[in-house]
Protein backbone atom coordinates (compact mmCIF):
# COMPACT_ATOMS: atom_id res chain seq x y z
CA UNK A 1 0.00 0.00 0.00
CA UNK A 2 1.67 3.59 -1.04
CA UNK A 3 2.23 5.70 2.39
CA UNK A 4 0.02 8.48 2.95
CA UNK A 5 1.00 11.65 3.71
CA UNK A 6 -0.20 13.27 7.21
CA UNK A 7 0.29 16.94 8.34
CA UNK A 8 4.01 16.43 9.19
CA UNK A 9 5.09 15.34 6.19
CA UNK A 10 3.71 17.99 4.25
CA UNK A 11 4.54 20.69 7.15
CA UNK A 12 8.29 19.13 6.48
CA UNK A 13 8.23 19.16 3.02
CA UNK A 14 6.76 22.65 2.58
CA UNK A 15 9.18 23.65 5.20
CA UNK A 16 12.40 22.33 2.89
CA UNK A 17 10.92 24.62 -0.24
CA UNK A 18 13.18 27.46 1.88
CA UNK A 19 16.10 25.54 3.59
CA UNK A 20 18.50 28.17 1.32
CA UNK A 21 17.00 31.38 1.91
CA UNK A 22 18.99 33.98 2.59
CA UNK A 23 16.84 36.83 2.44
CA UNK A 24 13.97 36.23 5.24
CA UNK A 25 13.23 39.94 6.70
CA UNK A 26 12.87 43.41 5.03
CA UNK A 27 16.07 44.23 6.88
CA UNK A 28 18.17 41.59 4.93
CA UNK A 29 17.40 42.73 1.05
CA UNK A 30 20.39 43.51 -0.43
CA UNK A 31 21.52 46.70 -1.25
CA UNK A 32 21.12 48.97 -4.30
CA UNK A 33 25.02 49.54 -4.87
CA UNK A 34 25.02 45.72 -5.39
CA UNK A 35 23.69 46.42 -9.06
CA UNK A 36 26.51 47.18 -12.07
CA UNK A 37 25.55 50.90 -12.96
CA UNK A 38 23.30 51.56 -10.15
CA UNK A 39 25.77 54.65 -9.06
CA UNK A 40 26.33 55.97 -12.30
CA UNK A 41 22.68 55.68 -13.61
CA UNK A 42 21.75 57.56 -10.21
CA UNK A 43 24.45 60.36 -10.32
CA UNK A 44 23.21 61.01 -13.87
CA UNK A 45 19.65 61.56 -12.80
CA UNK A 46 20.27 63.38 -9.65
CA UNK A 47 22.66 65.76 -12.23
CA UNK A 48 19.60 66.18 -14.16
CA UNK A 49 17.28 66.91 -11.38
CA UNK A 50 19.39 69.57 -10.70
CA UNK A 51 19.96 71.26 -13.35
CA UNK A 52 16.00 70.73 -14.22
CA UNK A 53 16.96 68.79 -17.29
CA UNK A 54 14.11 66.84 -18.96
CA UNK A 55 13.67 63.53 -17.85
CA UNK A 56 11.36 60.85 -19.44
CA UNK A 57 10.53 57.58 -18.76
CA UNK A 58 9.28 54.83 -20.83
CA UNK A 59 7.46 51.67 -19.02
CA UNK A 60 5.64 48.90 -20.36
CA UNK A 61 1.89 47.70 -20.89
CA UNK A 62 1.71 44.65 -18.60
CA UNK A 63 1.45 44.90 -15.02
CA UNK A 64 4.93 44.81 -13.70
CA UNK A 65 5.60 47.88 -16.69
CA UNK A 66 2.68 49.48 -15.49
CA UNK A 67 3.69 48.80 -12.09
CA UNK A 68 7.08 50.16 -12.57
CA UNK A 69 5.97 53.28 -13.85
CA UNK A 70 3.83 54.12 -11.16
CA UNK A 71 6.85 53.83 -8.54
CA UNK A 72 9.36 55.45 -10.04
CA UNK A 73 6.73 58.45 -11.28
CA UNK A 74 5.18 58.63 -7.80
CA UNK A 75 8.50 59.26 -6.44
CA UNK A 76 9.25 61.79 -9.43
CA UNK A 77 5.64 63.44 -8.18
CA UNK A 78 6.93 63.31 -4.51
CA UNK A 79 10.14 65.37 -4.73
CA UNK A 80 9.06 67.74 -7.26
CA UNK A 81 10.55 66.48 -10.67
CA UNK A 82 9.21 67.08 -14.32
CA UNK A 83 9.13 64.29 -16.88
CA UNK A 84 7.08 62.75 -19.19
CA UNK A 85 5.81 59.23 -19.38
CA UNK A 86 4.60 57.39 -21.76
CA UNK A 87 3.52 53.41 -21.60
CA UNK A 88 3.46 51.58 -24.99
CA UNK A 89 0.51 50.64 -26.82
CA UNK A 90 0.93 47.23 -27.90
CA UNK A 91 -1.29 47.86 -31.15
CA UNK A 92 0.10 50.80 -32.47
CA UNK A 93 4.07 50.74 -30.56
CA UNK A 94 4.43 46.92 -29.95
CA UNK A 95 6.86 45.82 -27.12
CA UNK A 96 9.41 47.44 -25.40
CA UNK A 97 11.34 50.96 -26.27
CA UNK A 98 10.99 51.68 -30.50
CA UNK A 99 12.67 54.11 -32.48
CA UNK A 100 8.87 55.69 -32.61
CA UNK A 101 8.52 56.02 -28.86
CA UNK A 102 12.05 57.50 -28.61
CA UNK A 103 11.86 59.79 -31.26
CA UNK A 104 8.20 61.64 -29.12
CA UNK A 105 10.32 61.87 -26.39
CA UNK A 106 11.53 65.55 -25.84
CA UNK A 107 14.11 64.49 -23.52
CA UNK A 108 18.20 64.78 -22.25
CA UNK A 109 17.70 61.55 -20.16
CA UNK A 110 15.44 58.39 -20.54
CA UNK A 111 15.10 56.29 -18.19
CA UNK A 112 13.25 53.23 -19.29
CA UNK A 113 11.52 50.75 -16.84
CA UNK A 114 10.72 46.49 -17.03
CA UNK A 115 11.90 46.82 -20.50
CA UNK A 116 14.95 48.36 -22.79
CA UNK A 117 17.30 45.30 -22.98
CA UNK A 118 16.90 44.70 -26.04
CA UNK A 119 16.97 48.37 -27.30
CA UNK A 120 19.74 47.94 -29.77
CA UNK A 121 18.46 50.72 -32.63
CA UNK A 122 16.97 53.08 -29.72
CA UNK A 123 20.09 53.18 -28.10
CA UNK A 124 22.42 54.17 -30.82
CA UNK A 125 19.59 56.83 -31.92
CA UNK A 126 20.04 58.09 -28.31
CA UNK A 127 23.79 58.33 -28.17
CA UNK A 128 24.02 60.09 -31.51
CA UNK A 129 21.53 62.71 -29.99
CA UNK A 130 22.94 63.27 -27.12
CA UNK A 131 20.37 61.71 -24.79
CA UNK A 132 21.73 59.63 -22.08
CA UNK A 133 19.43 55.95 -21.85
CA UNK A 134 19.38 54.41 -18.53
CA UNK A 135 17.62 51.28 -18.88
CA UNK A 136 16.53 49.56 -16.04
CA UNK A 137 14.92 45.65 -16.61
CA UNK A 138 14.95 42.18 -15.31
CA UNK A 139 14.75 40.16 -18.73
CA UNK A 140 17.22 37.74 -19.73
CA UNK A 141 20.51 39.50 -21.71
CA UNK A 142 20.85 38.96 -25.35
CA UNK A 143 23.61 38.32 -27.27
CA UNK A 144 24.19 41.83 -28.02
CA UNK A 145 23.16 44.42 -25.59
CA UNK A 146 22.03 47.88 -26.33
CA UNK A 147 25.05 50.65 -26.01
CA UNK A 148 23.36 52.70 -23.29
CA UNK A 149 24.41 55.46 -20.90
CA UNK A 150 23.65 52.92 -17.76
CA UNK A 151 22.07 49.47 -17.63
CA UNK A 152 20.64 48.32 -14.69
CA UNK A 153 19.66 44.07 -14.58
CA UNK A 154 20.26 41.57 -12.27
CA UNK A 155 20.96 38.98 -14.81
CA UNK A 156 23.98 41.18 -16.19
CA UNK A 157 26.63 38.40 -15.79
CA UNK A 158 28.99 40.65 -13.87
CA UNK A 159 26.32 42.42 -11.77
CA UNK A 160 26.33 41.74 -8.01
CA UNK A 161 23.26 41.72 -7.16
CA UNK A 162 22.37 38.19 -5.22
CA UNK A 163 18.72 38.03 -6.82
CA UNK A 164 18.65 37.90 -10.36
CA UNK A 165 15.10 36.64 -10.60
CA UNK A 166 13.36 39.86 -9.62
CA UNK A 167 10.89 41.78 -11.88
CA UNK A 168 10.96 44.70 -13.41
CA UNK A 169 9.09 46.91 -10.58
CA UNK A 170 11.60 45.40 -8.06
CA UNK A 171 14.34 47.14 -10.21
CA UNK A 172 12.32 50.29 -10.31
CA UNK A 173 11.84 50.21 -6.69
CA UNK A 174 15.85 50.16 -6.18
CA UNK A 175 17.04 53.06 -8.55
CA UNK A 176 14.36 54.72 -6.47
CA UNK A 177 15.88 53.71 -3.22
CA UNK A 178 19.21 54.57 -4.72
CA UNK A 179 18.14 58.01 -5.79
CA UNK A 180 16.57 58.63 -2.31
CA UNK A 181 20.19 58.12 -0.71
CA UNK A 182 21.74 59.81 -3.17
CA UNK A 183 19.60 62.92 -2.69
CA UNK A 184 20.06 62.47 1.10
CA UNK A 185 16.08 62.79 1.69
CA UNK A 186 13.64 61.39 3.56
CA UNK A 187 11.39 58.87 1.97
CA UNK A 188 8.83 56.10 2.59
CA UNK A 189 9.67 53.01 0.78
CA UNK A 190 7.79 51.21 1.91
CA UNK A 191 5.11 52.94 0.73
CA UNK A 192 5.39 50.76 -2.78
CA UNK A 193 4.76 47.51 -0.97
CA UNK A 194 1.57 46.80 -1.72
CA UNK A 195 2.58 47.36 -5.31
CA UNK A 196 5.44 45.56 -5.47
CA UNK A 197 3.40 42.04 -4.24
CA UNK A 198 1.26 42.82 -7.16
CA UNK A 199 4.26 43.03 -10.20
CA UNK A 200 6.17 40.03 -8.46
CA UNK A 201 3.10 37.76 -8.32
CA UNK A 202 1.97 38.50 -11.48
CA UNK A 203 5.12 38.51 -13.62
CA UNK A 204 5.49 35.22 -11.81
CA UNK A 205 8.50 35.46 -9.92
CA UNK A 206 9.94 32.90 -7.72
CA UNK A 207 8.50 33.13 -4.12
CA UNK A 208 11.56 32.43 -2.40
CA UNK A 209 13.93 34.42 -0.65
CA UNK A 210 13.61 38.11 -0.83
CA UNK A 211 10.65 37.86 -3.02
CA UNK A 212 8.70 35.77 -0.57
CA UNK A 213 9.49 38.02 2.22
CA UNK A 214 8.52 41.47 -0.33
CA UNK A 215 5.07 39.93 -0.88
CA UNK A 216 4.52 38.41 2.79
CA UNK A 217 4.84 42.21 3.64
CA UNK A 218 3.31 43.40 0.78
CA UNK A 219 0.22 41.59 0.97
CA UNK A 220 -0.20 42.93 4.92
CA UNK A 221 0.77 46.56 3.48
CA UNK A 222 -2.15 45.70 0.45
CA UNK A 223 -4.98 45.18 3.71
CA UNK A 224 -3.98 47.79 5.49
CA UNK A 225 -3.50 50.84 2.30
CA UNK A 226 -4.99 53.77 1.66
CA UNK A 227 -4.54 54.03 -1.83
CA UNK A 228 -7.85 54.82 -3.48
CA UNK A 229 -7.42 52.53 -6.13
CA UNK A 230 -7.16 49.25 -3.29
CA UNK A 231 -10.12 50.63 -1.64
CA UNK A 232 -12.60 51.24 -4.77
CA UNK A 233 -11.26 47.07 -5.60
CA UNK A 234 -12.54 46.02 -2.17
CA UNK A 235 -16.00 48.38 -2.51
CA UNK A 236 -16.69 47.39 -6.24
CA UNK A 237 -15.73 43.72 -5.25
CA UNK A 238 -17.17 43.35 -1.86
CA UNK A 239 -13.72 42.35 -0.56
CA UNK A 240 -13.07 42.25 3.32
CA UNK A 241 -9.44 41.46 2.79
CA UNK A 242 -7.17 41.10 -0.15
CA UNK A 243 -4.77 38.14 -0.32
CA UNK A 244 -2.51 36.36 -2.97
CA UNK A 245 -5.62 34.72 -4.78
CA UNK A 246 -7.20 37.94 -5.12
CA UNK A 247 -3.54 39.27 -6.37
CA UNK A 248 -3.54 36.23 -9.08
CA UNK A 249 -7.15 35.91 -10.22
CA UNK A 250 -8.32 39.73 -9.67
CA UNK A 251 -6.28 42.47 -9.57
CA UNK A 252 -3.60 41.15 -12.14
CA UNK A 253 -6.04 40.55 -14.47
CA UNK A 254 -8.13 43.85 -14.20
CA UNK A 255 -4.87 45.76 -14.68
CA UNK A 256 -3.42 43.79 -17.05
CA UNK A 257 -6.65 44.07 -19.25
CA UNK A 258 -6.67 47.80 -20.48
CA UNK A 259 -3.25 46.28 -22.23
CA UNK A 260 -4.76 43.70 -23.52
CA UNK A 261 -7.99 45.21 -24.93
CA UNK A 262 -6.98 49.18 -25.04
CA UNK A 263 -4.49 50.90 -23.39
CA UNK A 264 -1.92 50.53 -20.06
CA UNK A 265 -2.30 54.09 -19.29
CA UNK A 266 -6.07 53.20 -18.12
CA UNK A 267 -4.17 50.90 -15.56
CA UNK A 268 -1.77 52.90 -14.76
CA UNK A 269 -4.21 56.44 -14.10
CA UNK A 270 -6.43 53.49 -11.89
CA UNK A 271 -3.66 52.72 -9.88
CA UNK A 272 -2.28 56.40 -9.65
CA UNK A 273 -6.15 57.74 -8.45
CA UNK A 274 -5.91 60.09 -5.52
CA UNK A 275 -9.74 60.15 -4.39
CA UNK A 276 -12.15 57.04 -3.79
CA UNK A 277 -14.54 58.47 -6.34
CA UNK A 278 -12.26 58.59 -8.97
CA UNK A 279 -10.49 55.53 -8.44
CA UNK A 280 -13.90 53.98 -8.84
CA UNK A 281 -14.62 55.53 -11.96
CA UNK A 282 -11.39 54.42 -13.53
CA UNK A 283 -12.26 50.56 -12.01
CA UNK A 284 -15.56 50.43 -13.60
CA UNK A 285 -14.03 51.38 -17.24
CA UNK A 286 -11.12 48.68 -16.58
CA UNK A 287 -13.61 46.16 -15.23
CA UNK A 288 -15.88 46.38 -18.31
CA UNK A 289 -12.32 46.14 -20.54
CA UNK A 290 -11.69 42.76 -18.26
CA UNK A 291 -15.51 41.67 -18.98
CA UNK A 292 -14.66 42.05 -22.63
CA UNK A 293 -11.05 40.02 -22.52
CA UNK A 294 -13.37 37.30 -21.52
CA UNK A 295 -15.69 37.82 -23.78
CA UNK A 296 -12.63 37.61 -26.85
CA UNK A 297 -10.90 35.07 -24.58
CA UNK A 298 -14.18 32.57 -24.49
CA UNK A 299 -14.62 32.72 -28.76
CA UNK A 300 -10.86 32.17 -29.19
CA UNK A 301 -10.46 29.47 -27.08
CA UNK A 302 -13.50 27.90 -28.62
CA UNK A 303 -11.88 28.64 -32.21
CA UNK A 304 -8.64 27.19 -31.24
CA UNK A 305 -10.10 23.77 -30.44
CA UNK A 306 -10.29 22.69 -33.82
CA UNK A 307 -6.52 23.17 -34.05
CA UNK A 308 -6.20 20.13 -31.50
CA UNK A 309 -5.10 16.90 -33.32
CA UNK A 310 -5.19 13.83 -30.89
CA UNK A 311 -1.94 12.11 -32.17
CA UNK A 312 0.69 15.56 -31.54
CA UNK A 313 1.89 16.50 -28.03
CA UNK A 314 1.94 20.29 -29.06
CA UNK A 315 -1.08 22.63 -30.16
CA UNK A 316 -0.29 25.41 -32.62
CA UNK A 317 -3.55 27.49 -33.67
CA UNK A 318 -4.00 30.40 -35.14
CA UNK A 319 -6.48 32.87 -36.82
CA UNK A 320 -6.97 35.86 -39.05
CA UNK A 321 -6.64 38.94 -36.92
CA UNK A 322 -7.22 36.94 -33.70
CA UNK A 323 -6.64 39.31 -30.57
CA UNK A 324 -3.44 40.01 -29.94
CA UNK A 325 -3.85 40.70 -26.42
CA UNK A 326 -6.04 37.69 -25.79
CA UNK A 327 -3.48 34.76 -27.60
CA UNK A 328 -1.79 34.30 -24.38
CA UNK A 329 -4.01 34.07 -21.77
CA UNK A 330 -5.46 31.33 -24.81
CA UNK A 331 -2.45 29.19 -25.24
CA UNK A 332 -2.22 28.91 -21.27
CA UNK A 333 -5.42 27.29 -21.09
CA UNK A 334 -4.92 25.05 -23.77
CA UNK A 335 -2.13 23.95 -21.60
CA UNK A 336 -3.57 23.13 -18.52
CA UNK A 337 -6.52 21.64 -20.36
CA UNK A 338 -4.07 19.54 -22.95
CA UNK A 339 -1.79 18.88 -20.81
CA UNK A 340 0.61 19.67 -23.90
CA UNK A 341 2.53 22.79 -25.07
CA UNK A 342 0.79 25.32 -26.63
CA UNK A 343 1.51 28.27 -29.09
CA UNK A 344 -1.60 30.70 -30.44
CA UNK A 345 -0.67 32.89 -33.52
CA UNK A 346 -3.21 36.14 -34.41
CA UNK A 347 -2.05 36.52 -38.17
CA UNK A 348 -2.37 40.36 -39.67
CA UNK A 349 -0.34 41.54 -42.66
CA UNK A 350 0.98 38.12 -43.42
CA UNK A 351 2.57 38.14 -40.47
CA UNK A 352 1.75 35.69 -37.20
CA UNK A 353 2.62 36.62 -33.78
CA UNK A 354 2.24 33.83 -30.83
CA UNK A 355 2.54 33.41 -27.43
CA UNK A 356 3.53 30.04 -26.38
CA UNK A 357 3.57 28.13 -23.35
CA UNK A 358 4.91 25.20 -21.70
CA UNK A 359 3.76 22.34 -19.87
CA UNK A 360 5.18 19.98 -17.01
CA UNK A 361 9.11 20.27 -17.34
CA UNK A 362 9.42 21.37 -21.34
CA UNK A 363 11.14 24.37 -22.55
CA UNK A 364 9.38 25.89 -25.17
CA UNK A 365 11.36 28.37 -25.54
CA UNK A 366 14.28 26.19 -26.33
CA UNK A 367 11.69 24.23 -29.12
CA UNK A 368 10.99 27.78 -30.93
CA UNK A 369 14.73 29.16 -30.61
CA UNK A 370 15.90 25.61 -32.58
CA UNK A 371 12.87 27.11 -35.35
CA UNK A 372 14.61 30.52 -35.39
CA UNK A 373 16.25 30.03 -39.80
CA UNK A 374 12.10 30.84 -40.13
CA UNK A 375 11.62 33.14 -37.27
CA UNK A 376 11.65 36.78 -37.45
CA UNK A 377 12.13 36.86 -33.78
CA UNK A 378 11.37 35.66 -30.74
CA UNK A 379 12.07 35.46 -26.58
CA UNK A 380 10.86 34.76 -23.46
CA UNK A 381 11.88 31.69 -20.79
CA UNK A 382 11.25 27.78 -20.36
CA UNK A 383 7.86 28.13 -19.27
CA UNK A 384 6.55 31.16 -21.58
CA UNK A 385 7.88 32.61 -25.20
CA UNK A 386 6.75 34.89 -28.06
CA UNK A 387 7.35 34.28 -31.63
CA UNK A 388 7.54 36.45 -34.65
CA UNK A 389 7.17 34.70 -38.06
CA UNK A 390 5.86 35.18 -41.40
CA UNK A 391 1.85 33.83 -42.01
CA UNK A 392 3.64 31.70 -45.37
CA UNK A 393 5.61 29.73 -42.85
CA UNK A 394 3.33 28.90 -40.44
CA UNK A 395 2.71 25.14 -41.73
CA UNK A 396 6.47 24.59 -42.12
CA UNK A 397 6.80 26.12 -37.88
CA UNK A 398 3.68 23.63 -37.18
CA UNK A 399 4.81 20.47 -38.93
CA UNK A 400 9.03 20.75 -37.70
CA UNK A 401 7.28 21.58 -33.80
CA UNK A 402 5.19 18.64 -34.58
CA UNK A 403 8.48 16.52 -35.11
CA UNK A 404 10.52 17.88 -32.19
CA UNK A 405 7.76 17.14 -29.73
CA UNK A 406 7.04 13.38 -31.22
CA UNK A 407 9.76 12.20 -28.79
CA UNK A 408 8.79 13.37 -25.84
CA UNK A 409 7.77 10.74 -23.07
CA UNK A 410 4.25 11.50 -21.38
CA UNK A 411 5.93 11.91 -17.99
CA UNK A 412 7.66 14.51 -19.02
CA UNK A 413 4.49 16.04 -19.94
CA UNK A 414 2.55 15.91 -17.22
CA UNK A 415 5.19 16.41 -14.57
CA UNK A 416 3.47 17.88 -11.58
CA UNK A 417 5.83 19.63 -8.79
CA UNK A 418 3.20 20.96 -6.96
CA UNK A 419 2.18 17.35 -6.38
CA UNK A 420 3.05 16.16 -2.92
CA UNK A 421 1.46 13.10 -2.93
CA UNK A 422 -1.50 11.02 -1.78
CA UNK A 423 -2.60 12.22 1.47
CA UNK A 424 -4.97 10.39 4.21
CA UNK A 425 -8.70 11.91 4.21
CA UNK A 426 -8.34 12.52 8.22
CA UNK A 427 -5.75 14.53 7.44
CA UNK A 428 -7.49 17.46 6.10
CA UNK A 429 -8.89 19.42 8.72
CA UNK A 430 -8.33 23.33 9.80
CA UNK A 431 -4.74 22.29 11.10
CA UNK A 432 -3.71 21.32 7.75
CA UNK A 433 -5.63 24.64 6.48
CA UNK A 434 -3.47 26.48 9.20
CA UNK A 435 -0.30 24.54 8.28
CA UNK A 436 -0.83 24.85 4.64
CA UNK A 437 -1.68 29.00 5.10
CA UNK A 438 1.44 29.62 6.66
CA UNK A 439 3.27 29.20 3.75
CA UNK A 440 1.70 31.38 1.17
CA UNK A 441 1.93 33.32 -0.67
CA UNK A 442 1.89 30.30 -3.36
CA UNK A 443 3.56 30.79 -6.95
CA UNK A 444 7.01 29.82 -9.00
CA UNK A 445 9.59 27.75 -6.44
CA UNK A 446 6.45 27.71 -3.89
CA UNK A 447 3.41 26.07 -5.79
CA UNK A 448 0.22 25.77 -3.88
CA UNK A 449 0.36 21.86 -3.07
CA UNK A 450 -1.98 19.49 -4.67
CA UNK A 451 -2.64 16.28 -3.16
CA UNK A 452 -4.41 13.00 -4.49
CA UNK A 453 -6.83 10.68 -2.72
CA UNK A 454 -7.60 7.35 -4.45
CA UNK A 455 -10.40 5.06 -4.42
CA UNK A 456 -13.01 7.11 -2.33
CA UNK A 457 -16.56 7.00 -2.67
CA UNK A 458 -19.18 9.86 -3.44
CA UNK A 459 -21.37 10.30 -1.54
CA UNK A 460 -23.76 13.17 -2.77
CA UNK A 461 -23.21 14.67 -5.98
CA UNK A 462 -25.03 17.81 -7.32
CA UNK A 463 -24.76 20.54 -10.35
CA UNK A 464 -24.25 23.85 -10.11
CA UNK A 465 -24.18 27.25 -11.64
CA UNK A 466 -26.24 28.82 -13.99
CA UNK A 467 -25.00 26.63 -16.90
CA UNK A 468 -24.47 23.50 -14.39
CA UNK A 469 -21.29 23.69 -15.39
CA UNK A 470 -19.80 22.91 -11.52
CA UNK A 471 -19.76 20.15 -9.36
CA UNK A 472 -20.26 19.72 -5.84
CA UNK A 473 -19.27 16.62 -4.24
CA UNK A 474 -19.73 15.21 -0.31
CA UNK A 475 -16.56 12.40 -0.79
CA UNK A 476 -16.46 9.74 1.78
CA UNK A 477 -13.96 7.19 3.42
CA UNK A 478 -14.78 5.60 6.52
CA UNK A 479 -15.49 7.99 9.05
CA UNK A 480 -14.36 10.49 7.20
CA UNK A 481 -16.71 13.22 5.33
CA UNK A 482 -14.95 16.11 2.90
CA UNK A 483 -16.89 18.82 0.60
CA UNK A 484 -15.31 19.31 -3.19
CA UNK A 485 -16.35 21.81 -5.49
CA UNK A 486 -14.90 20.70 -9.14
CA UNK A 487 -15.23 23.83 -11.34
CA UNK A 488 -16.16 23.99 -15.06
CA UNK A 489 -15.56 19.97 -14.96
CA UNK A 490 -14.59 17.44 -17.79
CA UNK A 491 -15.64 14.27 -15.83
CA UNK A 492 -19.24 13.55 -14.46
CA UNK A 493 -19.12 11.37 -11.49
CA UNK A 494 -22.48 10.18 -9.23
CA UNK A 495 -23.57 9.05 -5.74
CA UNK A 496 -22.50 5.39 -5.64
CA UNK A 497 -19.05 6.11 -7.83
CA UNK A 498 -15.71 5.32 -6.27
CA UNK A 499 -12.80 7.89 -7.83
CA UNK A 500 -9.59 9.17 -7.64
CA UNK A 501 -8.69 12.80 -7.72
CA UNK A 502 -6.21 15.43 -7.79
CA UNK A 503 -6.84 18.55 -5.74
CA UNK A 504 -6.21 21.57 -3.83
CA UNK A 505 -7.40 22.44 -0.05
CA UNK A 506 -9.07 25.54 0.26
CA UNK A 507 -10.50 27.34 3.28
CA UNK A 508 -14.63 27.27 3.11
CA UNK A 509 -15.42 30.02 5.42
CA UNK A 510 -19.26 30.21 5.81
CA UNK A 511 -21.25 32.20 8.27
CA UNK A 512 -18.36 32.50 10.63
CA UNK A 513 -17.48 28.28 10.36
CA UNK A 514 -14.14 27.65 8.69
CA UNK A 515 -13.84 24.23 7.22
CA UNK A 516 -11.46 22.24 4.02
CA UNK A 517 -12.73 22.32 0.75
CA UNK A 518 -10.90 20.21 -1.93
CA UNK A 519 -10.85 22.04 -4.81
CA UNK A 520 -10.72 19.20 -7.61
CA UNK A 521 -8.46 19.63 -10.37
CA UNK A 522 -8.93 16.70 -12.15
CA UNK A 523 -10.69 13.56 -11.61
CA UNK A 524 -7.88 10.73 -12.41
Amino acid sequence: MVNRLNKEDIRKILEDRFENDNCTKLENLPSPQDFKDMDKATKRIIKAIKNSEKIAIAGDYDVDGVVSSVILSTFFDDIGVDYDLIIPNRFSDGYGLSMGIVERLDAKVIITVDNGISAIEPAIYCKENGIDLIITDHHSIPSQIPDAYAIINPKQEDCKFPNCEICGAQVAWYLVASLKKGLNIKYDLSSFLELLCIAIMADMMELVDMNRVMVKKGIQALNSSKRPAFEAIKKFFDKKSLQSDEISFLIAPLINSSGRMEDAKFSYKFLKSTSLEVAMERLEYIVDLNNSRKDEEKMLFENSLKHVKEDENIIIAWGKEWHEGIVGIVASRLSRRFKRPAIVFSVNDAKAKGSARGVGDIDILSLIEAQQDILLGFGGHKGAAGVLLKEENLEAFRSRMYEATKIIESSRLLASPDILGEIDPASIDFELLEILESFEPYGQKNLKPSFILRDISVKVDRKLGKDKNHLKLILQEGANTLEAIFFNFDKYVQKGDKIDILFTVSKNDYRGLVTPQLMIKEIL
